[in-house]
């Protein structure tokens, strides 16, 4: 079936009216599919790429149930949100308040980098929904401050990340502590992966799987290109062409490690470039800062690795680039999705080495579309295009091999004695007695 309109999917008018004072008329195509499942109270397997409006796919059906069965006397929190960072978590409160606007619910927030027991409010005040980090949350839940015995809903969101991250073992304690729910939904970019899978298998009971690529409208909304790069230099060199274009309003330029990314910006500083970055186990307050210098305008360019970047959204980001291609499609896909959201168009722009070639061709394949090559004149690359299949194995990849032959020299052999085989396969001769005896 396909739902042209929101007024199809049986939500309330308050709903319907905070929907529209978004600016928000049809669905996405996961909110299409997942959306009505949902609302019947099945659990719900979901995914969707960054950026395809998965927030709302399962706001909506909790906030719906929320308004159908209204309790009495007003107590702990109905619906809990888990997300991987306390970023994430407040984007999901901000908009879990906006689709609420016109109703009576109430949103809270428990995530680190908030002095504990800050939460005194969210405990000593009723709330319907709560969004929170595993960290700080499971803290409180074992020291009795948080009842989870109301929960009705519990809802898992970006949950490839949080496996990454390493809070599966928490989420599968804080989903004991709920074990009272009526449903559970999961969303992730991917459903890539027996890891992913497991996981899901352990919490959920006959959930719908649903799953929505980006439509061909919104794939088109990024513009993604590659630049061939000879080497770390050129690449510091296409990089730093690119920032200085009047188009970069607001940036994020991805690295794979923290080593890398003082290096580079470092090198940015030094070619007047401002830029600001953030990095794991940075302190709070200073990824605050760093993201408040990129959203105020103060610096264009905010260098991120993949863990501090997770769950990051920051609004109008004109472009993201690629300074280390990722190892992954499904973190290619949560990089770009950092730009082109809310209607508008971006860019993304991938830097690629002569080693990076598998890894774009990888990207390639999961998006089932080539990405474009694109070069600029005075920075033409002078090294040839690797041939598909041309490139040498990793160190990684190498030592796995040689691991898998030296466990395959160590199994046992079972020593073949020749005393043992000497007469296998020769048939002797019945003798004359034998013969007679027989007949």
């Amino acid at each position: 079936m396909t739902v042209l309109d929101f007024s199809a999917l049986e939500l309330d008018q308050p709903l319907l009216d905070a929907l529209s004072d978004k600016g928000y008329a049809r669905p996405t195509a996961i909110q299409a599919v997942a959306i009505p499942p949902a609302m019947e109270g099945r659990d719900v397997l979901g995914s969707a790429p960054t950026g395809t409006g998965k927030t709302a796919a399962y706001l909506l059906p909790a906030l719906q149930h929320l308004l159908d069965s209204p309790r009495k006397k007003s107590g702990p929190p109905r619906v809990l949100i888990l997300t991987p960072t306390r970023e994430l978590a407040m984007q999901v409160a901000d908009q879990a308040r906006e689709l609420a606007a016109h109703t009576h619910l109430d949103i809270a927030t428990i995530t680190g980098g908030v002095a504990y027991m800050n939460h005194a409010e969210v405990f000593s005040e009723n709330q319907d929904i709560v969004v929170a980090t595993t960290g700080r949350l499971l803290q409180y839940i074992k020291e009795e401050n948080f009842d989870c015995r109301a929960v009705e809903i519990l809802i898992l969101d970006e949950a490839d990340r949080m496996l990454d991250m390493g809070f599966a073992q928490d989420i599968e304690h804080i989903a004991g502590e709920t074990r009272w729910r009526e449903q559970t939904m999961l969303f992730s970019a991917t459903l890539e992966g027996e890891a992913i899978n497991d996981f899901a298998e352990r919490l959920l009971k006959d959930p719908v799987r649903v799953e929505a690529e980006s439509s061909r409208r919104e794939k088109n909304k990024i513009h993604q290109w590659y630049y061939r790069a000879d080497d770390l230099t050129h690449k510091t060199a296409l990089l730093s062409h690119w920032l200085k274009q009047p188009e970069v309003s607001k940036s994020i330029v991805f690295v794979r490690k923290r080593e890398r990314l003082h290096e580079l910006v470092r090198w940015l500083r030094e070619a007047d470039i401002k830029c600001f970055y953030i990095e794991g186990e940075m302190v709070q307050a200073k990824r605050n800062e760093a993201i408040k210098r990129l959203q105020d305008g103060t610096v264009r360019v905010l260098v991120a690795t993949d863990v501090a970047a997770r769950g990051l959204d920051i609004q109008d980001i004109s472009h993201v680039f690629n300074y280390d291609m990722p190892r992954t499609a499904d973190t290619y896909l949560h990089r770009i999705g950092r730009t082109g959201r809310a209607g508008k168009k971006g860019v993304a722009v991938s830097f690629v080495e002569a080693h990076d070639h598998p890894l774009l061709e990888k990207i390639e394949r999961y998006l089932k579309e080539p990405v474009k090559m694109r070069v600029i004149d005075e920075l033409r690359p002078t090294t040839k295009t690797p041939k598909p299949g041309d490139h040498k194995p990793s160190k990684k990849a190498k030592a796995k091999a040689a691991e898998k032959r030296k466990e395959k020299s160590k199994e046992k052999k079972v020593k073949v004695r020749h005393r043992d085989s000497k007469n296998v396969g020769k048939r002797r001769k019945p003798s004359a007695d034998a013969e007679s005896s027989q007949s």
